[in-house]
């Protein structure tokens, strides 16, 4: 699953597929620049970057 990495604030976030660029679920990357956002796999993110899971999108994540 991808998802969207929020470089500012180390978080991933759930990607809504067929949306208009780094939408996500729970809406909180609406108001960031897309230079600070990247789409990866979720996995991939926690494993190499150590990115927190939104607690929003994911129901083992931490805040939002």
């Amino acid at each position: 699953m991808n998802g969207v990495l929020n470089e500012t604030t180390n978080k991933i976030h759930k990607y809504e597929a067929g949306r208009s660029d780094f939408q996500t679920s729970c809406g909180a990357t609406s108001h960031v620049a897309h230079e600070y956002l990247r789409l990866m796999p979720v996995e991939r993110a926690v494993s190499d970057t150590d990115a927190n899971r939104c607690g929003r999108c994911f129901a083992d994540g931490d805040g939002h």
